[in-house]
């Protein structure tokens, strides 16, 4: 869902591709939601002692790494673009990992696709900014959805979110409390603090441009009354005032923004802010 697409190879057939790796795929998942746990199980096998998504997953490598390291739980990825559901079930087939499975879709119908309690944790890797205000509903930390996935966590559930972009993270912090959670670990640098984390590919790719991972883990505290969305909506506002902190990197999904910002301040004396509509 990150704002990075994958480059089709040549010869490249889609159709061929998800047919080919359909073992690793689930085309119906709203057919399976109160029993992911049990039905994804290996034959003769119990159930998996827990299930959890990762929300945009890309090609799949953060999903079938996390897989790898722990077995005994099922890792869902969702991807809204066919071609990376493609790319991740062909790394699931090749990793033969009998606990990781890939499902198409966007998120939007979570509490469809789960059971009230069903999940343990929910990845949000590198998720697509949206930095305008009118596209500010397609993000995956807003309010709305922070609320969705309380209904679907497990008590002491989490919601981790990586991403490269300081403003998206900055409005990701005030969406927490307005939703009732509590951050348990946040970080600027959460690669230097964390350096054995799984890496997903887009981090691995905006790594090597000088990006740095903004991270937090947050669980759901006691739910708000009457949530009501209090935070500026467009990213803009979440840009600091002194831009050559973008120098080295500026966000993927953002570089325009920031571009334009420079060019305002250098027409405006400095003070980018004045008029700027996002």
């Amino acid at each position: 869902m990150h704002g990075l697409h994958a480059r089709l190879p040549k010869n490249f057939v889609l159709e061929e591709r998800l047919e080919r790796y359909r073992d690793y795929i689930e085309p119906d998942p709203y057919s399976w939601t109160g029993s992911w746990a049990a039905a994804c199980a290996p034959a003769g096998s119990e159930a998996f002692r827990e299930v959890r998504l990762d929300l945009g997953c890309g090609k799949g490598s953060f999903t079938v790494e996390a897989a790898r390291r722990e077995p005994e739980v099922l890792f869902i990825g969702m991807d809204s673009e066919p071609i990376c559901i493609a790319y991740a079930a062909q790394h699931g087939f090749e990793s033969e990992l009998p606990n990781v499975v890939f499902v198409p879709g966007t998120g939007m119908r979570i509490r469809e696709m789960f059971a009230p309690g069903e999940l343990g944790a929910i990845y949000l890797n590198f998720p697509t900014p949206f930095p305008r205000k009118r596209d500010s509903a397609g993000r995956l930390v807003n309010l709305e959805r922070l609320m969705d996935y309380r209904e679907v966590l497990v008590p002491g559930g989490e919601v981790r979110l990586r991403t490269d972009s300081q403003p998206l993270f900055d409005f990701a912090l005030t969406q927490v409390p307005l939703a009732g959670y509590e951050i348990v670990w946040q970080s600027r640098d959460a690669r230097a603090e964390r350096p054995d984390d799984p890496m997903s590919e887009y981090e691995e790719r905006l790594g090597a441009q000088g990006a740095r991972v903004n991270s937090y883990v947050a669980v759901p505290g006691p739910a708000p009354e009457n949530p009501v969305q209090t935070a500026e909506m467009s990213l803009a506002a979440y840009i600091p005032d002194d831009l050559t902190s973008f120098d080295a990197y500026a966000p993927h999904g953002m570089q325009g923004t920031i571009e334009n910002l420079r060019n305002r301040a250098a027409k405006d004396g400095g003070d980018w802010s004045r008029g700027i509509t996002l």
